[in-house]
C-alpha cells in the first residue's frame, strides 16, 4: 500500500509552497483563509487593486488576466506550484501552455478551466459527448441566427452569454417582442464580450440544487475518489443567488441521479478539487444545467452546515489531503446587498445580526458597491430548513450599508 506524503514548506521562505490565485472575488478570499491555515504561501490576482482576496494574501498582482502575455508573465514572476482559476475571464490558452509544460498545476485542470468558462463547450460536453439530460439549447453569434434559434427554442426562453457568470447578461425572453432587447444585454453584460449566447428551453422543475462534488486523491493509494457534500437549494433572482439552505430534501432516486450526473461530469473534466455541479430537479428526474470547477456561492452555507467547508474542502483537496464532506447542521445563507452605487460603504447593525448564537455575517470588503453587489453573506442555523432560511433572511436585514 502506497502512502502519499505531502510536504508543505514555509509561507516567504525558500521552501514556500506556493498558490497563485487568479480572481479574488469572496470565495477566493475564504480559500486564501483555507490554504494559509495549512502553511501556503498564496499570491492573489484580480483586474483591480484591493479585490477581498488580497487582503488575505501574502501577496497580490493586479493585472488583465485575460491578456495573454500579462498573465504570462505573471506565472513567470510567481512560480507556483498550484494555479487556482476563481473566474473565468481569464487567458485559458496560456493555462492549456503550463499544463503542458509541467510548469505548474492546473486546479482541477487546464481542460476543465478551458471549458468551464465558455458555457458553450461545456454544454457540448455534456449533451454531446457525454450524454446526459439538458434542456433543449441553441447558440447564436448574430442577431438574425439568435432570432431564428429563440423561434426554435420557442417560448418562454432564457438566454445567457456564453462567457459570465453570477446572471450578468442573463433574461427570460417570454415572447418574439422581447428578443432583440435580449440580445442587447446580452452584449454587454458578458465578461468577455464574445457575441456569442446560449438560448435554452425553459425546463419545468420542482426546484434546482447544487450539488458539490469533491475530487480528491486518496490518501492511502493515490487514487482520485469523488464524494459528495448533503445537496444544497437554493433561490435566484436573474440568475443570481440570493439565498442557499442545506440539505435540500430530494428523493433517494433523484439524489443518485444527481451525484451520477455529476461523476460523470467532474470525471471528464479531470484534476482534484471542489466542482459546483448545477441541477434541475423534477421528482424523480434530473437534468444537468451548470458547472463550476471552483467553490460555488451557493455553497457559503456550508460556511455554517459543514465540519469542513466548500472551501476547505477545495484547500485540502488541491493539496492532496483527506477530506470530510459531513454536514454537522441545518443551514442556511442569505446574501447582504449594497443597496448603493458608491465606494467607502460602513456596515452597521452587526450587533443586532448577531445576537442570536446561530448566526453569522462575513463582510466581503469589496472596495466598491453597486445596487445588486454582493457585499456580504449572513449564515444561520436552526431546527429545520425554513427556520433556518428565515433566520438568515433576518440576519442579512439587520445589516445596514451607508454611504460616507
Amino acid at each position: 500500500m502506497i502512502h502519499m506524503n505531502v510536504t508543505i514548506g514555509t509561507p516567504l521562505q525558500a521552501s514556500a509552497y506556493k498558490v497563485l490565485l487568479l480572481g479574488s472575488g469572496e470565495l477566493g478570499k475564504e480559500v486564501v483563509i483555507s490554504l494559509q491555515r495549512l502553511g501556503v504561501e498564496v499570491h492573489a490576482a484580480d483586474r483591480y487593486a484591493d479585490a477581498p482576496a488580497m487582503q488575505v494574501a501574502h501577496y497580490s498582482h493586479t493585472l488583465n488576466m485575460a491578456n495573454a502575455t500579462e498573465l504570462r508573465q505573471l506565472i513567470q514572476q510567481v512560480q507556483p506550484h498550484l494555479i487556482v482559476p476563481e473566474i473565468e475571464a481569464i487567458a485559458t490558452e496560456v493555462l492549456l501552455e503550463i499544463e503542458e509544460q509541467k510548469i505548474a498545476t492546473v486546479i482541477p485542470s487546464a481542460k476543465a478551466v478551458n471549458l468551464t468558462m465558455n458555457r458553450e463547450g461545456i454544454r457540448r460536453l455534456a449533451a454531446e459527448e457525454l450524454g446526459l439530460p439538458t434542456s433543449a439549447y441553441r447558440f447564436a453569434d448574430t442577431l438574425e441566427s439568435f432570432r431564428a434559434a429563440c423561434d426554435d427554442i420557442g417560448y418562454p426562453n432564457f438566454v445567457k452569454p456564453v462567457m459570465s457568470s453570477s446572471g450578468k447578461g442573463q433574461s427570460r425572453v417570454k415572447s418574439f417582442a422581447e428578443v432583440d432587447a435580449a440580445w442587447d444585454h446580452a452584449q454587454t453584460g458578458g465578461r468577455i464580450n464574445h457575441g456569442k449566447v446560449i438560448v435554452e428551453s425553459q425546463i419545468d422543475f420542482d426546484f434546482e440544487i447544487t450539488l458539490l462534488t469533491v475530487c480528491a486523491k486518496n490518501p492511502q493509494t493515490g487514487v482520485i475518489e469523488t464524494s459528495y457534500c448533503d445537496p444544497i437549494g437554493h433561490r435566484q433572482d436573474s440568475g443570481d443567488y440570493v439565498e442557499s439552505w442545506q440539505p435540500q430534501p430530494m428523493s433517494p432516486a433523484a439524489l443518485e441521479e444527481s451525484q451520477r450526473i455529476a461523476h460523470k461530469v467532474t470525471t471528464a473534466l479531470g484534476g482534484c478539487g471542489i466542482f459546483g455541479v448545477e441541477l434541475f430537479i423534477k421528482g424523480d428526474k434530473v437534468w444537468f444545467s451548470e458547472v463550476s470547477p471552483r467553490p460555488h456561492d451557493t455553497g457559503l452555507v456550508t460556511l455554517a452546515s459543514q465540519f469542513q467547508s466548500e472551501f476547505e474542502l477545495h484547500a485540502r483537496a488541491i493539496l492532496g489531503l483527506p477530506v470530510n464532506t459531513e454536514r454537522h447542521s441545518i443551514a442556511a445563507s442569505a446574501v447582504i446587498y449594497a443597496g448603493v452605487d458608491d465606494h467607502n460603504l460602513s456596515f452597521s447593525g452587526l450587533n443586532l445580526a448577531l445576537a442570536n448564537p446561530n448566526t453569522d455575517v462575513r463582510l466581503f470588503g469589496k472596495p466598491e458597491g453597486f445596487k445588486r453587489r454582493r457585499m456580504g453573506v449572513a449564515t444561520a442555523r436552526a431546527e429545520t430548513i425554513d427556520q433556518a432560511r428565515e433566520l438568515a433572511q433576518q440576519t442579512a436585514d439587520q445589516i445596514s450599508v451607508h454611504q460616507n
